[in-house]
Order: structure tokens, then sequence, then C-alpha cells
């Protein structure tokens, strides 16, 4: 499988892809091997990963801050799977991610709530789609996956020089 995060650039009031950093990775089987993979995830999920705002916060619970990275490489590894994203507003971090399987919820970060005697925000969820420019995956995603599966392969691909941005 190949999760791809293109680089564009606008010329002449359209946007072209001129480079992209692909993983070529190998999916996991839902629901056998969630449990794995989820352990696999948070293993390697390092303070380099976390978002600069809450590193602090991260000191005293390690969770806090990786769900969009974390929520978006457990999709990928089950992206056969048809697992729903979801996200809600919070008022600990602004915004909470998780995947759903119908009414089951998949939440590998979910600790970070409970670990303060807080609970995830679920009652207010709705299906989402990944933030970022054309919902494409975000490069940290594509880090962490590849520390998980080091047999996968990371690597840029340059279709052309970066055009200089016209509109």
């Amino acid at each position: 499988m190949i999760m791809k995060h293109s680089k564009y650039a606008k010329v002449d009031g359209s946007y072209v892809i001129w480079a992209s950093w692909l993983l070529d990775y190998e999916q996991y089987n839902y629901p056998d091997d969630l449990e794995k993979v989820s352990k696999l995830i948070t293993s390697k999920l390092a303070l380099s990963y976390c978002p600069p705002q809450f590193r602090e916060d991260n000191l005293g619970n390690p969770l806090f801050g990786h769900c969009y990275h974390a929520t978006q490489a457990l999709y990928y590894f089950f992206k056969n799977a048809n697992l729903k994203i979801m996200s809600a507003k919070c008022d600990i971090a602004g915004s909470h991610w998780w995947l759903q399987d119908g009414d089951i919820k998949i939440d590998i970060t979910a600790d970070q709530y409970f670990s303060v005697g807080k609970v995830p925000p679920y009652d207010k969820g709705k299906k989402s789609n990944w933030y970022g420019w054309k919902n494409r995956p975000h490069r940290k995603s594509q880090n962490l996956m590849h520390e998980v599966q080091p047999t996968s392969k990371l690597y840029f691909e340059k279709y052309m020089e970066k055009p200089k941005q016209s509109y």
C-alpha cells in the first residue's frame, strides 16, 4: 500500500504536484491485529511528534497531544477496514480524534483523558475528514508509521523542480 503526501505549488491559478513523500507499507488485518498495532503505535509516540504547544503538558501525560497522528497512523494501517474518522472539540486540547467501527470507538490515546480524571468528548463527536491541505496524510504520521513498521520504505520523489508560485 502506498501512502502519499504530495507537495503543491500554485502556478497560473492552478495547483500542481511537484514532489511527494511516499510510504510503501503493509496493512495489518482488522480486527485481528488491532491490539498489537495500537501498542506498537503508542510505544513510538515520542515528544518530537507532539505539537510544540502541547509538549509541556505531554511531559506529565505521555499520550497528550498525540491523538491526531496516532489515529491517522492507525487508520492507514487498517485502510481497507473502512473505519470512520471521528473528531470532537474538547476543553483540554482544542480537538480530539479517534476511529469508529459502527458503535465501537477505537481510541488509542483515550488515556490522556482518563489519566487526569476526564472523559474523551465522544458525545460531541462527528464523522470527519483529515485536516490539512486536500486531506492528505501528515508527514508526522508517515514518520510514525515508518517507525512502527521499519520494513516499510519512506522516500521522496521529485517530479520537477519546485515551480515559483504565481497567482
